[in-house]
């Protein structure tokens, strides 16, 4: 099954990342589903994507036809049973292996056989979570970047039993959907992430030790190294949890150098977990 047999894709949850592959499958013309059991996510989801849409025709990112079929190919769900007759699954929850594993064994009895499931995460062992599917063989890692539509890159994993096949109709997928792909061995972290929280983490060293500001620091490495966001402004938008999870994994994984800031563990308990809520590194008006 080549990427031309794909034509209904499932999305299990509607977060930041969820919403934006789904915004990015139905702009590709796929018949999208978004499976998202809480109704306040769900509605707040679908507020967001309206509001991207707009923005993106004001900007002439996409026309009226555009727009049409991206709202045309974007159904919802409150349930696992939304994924009943897709071909790709692509769950996007929180970074907990209990709960992606969770959504596999619940979405299992919907798909058939052929069913491809993808998983976004951005550091986790794609081996050990096929393994908590029934299709490991039909089981690959999908890395998307935030915000999706407008970041180019996905990260394809392959684990251990995943098939030429599988690896083949994800990366057809993702360049249909207007994506660059790069093909990552299974290794902790894959590329993007490894070293992007390095740099992030480094960045909380020199805020905690009163090297620079915050502002200063990400002004640094965006005219100086080049750096489209500064590391505090990508942290925001990833959410300070989310990084935090990735480094204690990594330092889990892969050792002290990855042991993560105690200025962030901080923020993170204090609620400060960015843009999501309005306050993290920086504050923002809700």
């Amino acid at each position: 099954m080549g990427q031309g047999a794909v034509r209904t894709i499932a999305v299990v949850g509607a977060g930041v990342m969820g919403r934006g592959i789904a915004l990015v499958s139905a702009l590709a013309g796929f018949a999208t589903r978004v499976i998202e059991t809480s109704a306040p996510a769900a509605h707040s989801a679908r507020t967001e994507l309206e509001k991207i849409l707009a923005r993106g025709k004001e900007k002439g990112d996409w026309d009226d036809a555009a727009l049409a079929t991206a709202r045309r190919g974007l159904q919802w769900s409150p349930g696992l049973e939304g994924a009943a007759g897709a071909d790709l699954v692509i769950e996007a929850v929180p970074e907990q292996i209990a709960l992606k594993a969770e959504v596999y064994r619940g979405i299992a009895p919907h798909l058939s056989p052929r069913a491809v499931i993808a998983t976004n995460t951005s550091s986790l062992s794609i081996t050990e979570l096929a393994a908590t599917s029934d299709r490991p063989d039909r089981f690959v890692g999908m890395h998307f970047f935030n915000p999706v539509h407008r970041m180019r890159l996905v990260e394809l994993i392959r684990g251990l039993e995943t098939s030429d096949a599988t690896l083949t109709i994800a990366d057809e997928v993702s360049r249909a959907m207007g994506k660059e792909t790069v093909v990552v061995r299974e290794s902790p972290g894959f590329v993007t992430s490894r070293v992007n929280v390095l740099i992030g983490n480094e960045a909380f060293h020199m805020l905690e030790s009163g090297v620079a500001s915050a502002r200063d620091i990400d002004k640094a490495l965006k005219l100086g190294l080049n750096h489209p966001m500064g590391p505090f402004e990508l942290v925001d938008l990833v959410g300070l949890d989310t990084r935090l999870s990735i480094l204690e994994y990594l330092h889990r994984s892969l050792g002290e150098r990855f042991r993560p800031n105690p200025l962030l563990i901080q923020y993170v308990k204090a609620g400060r977990l960015g843009r999501k809520v309005g306050r993290g590194i920086y504050d923002y008006p809700q």
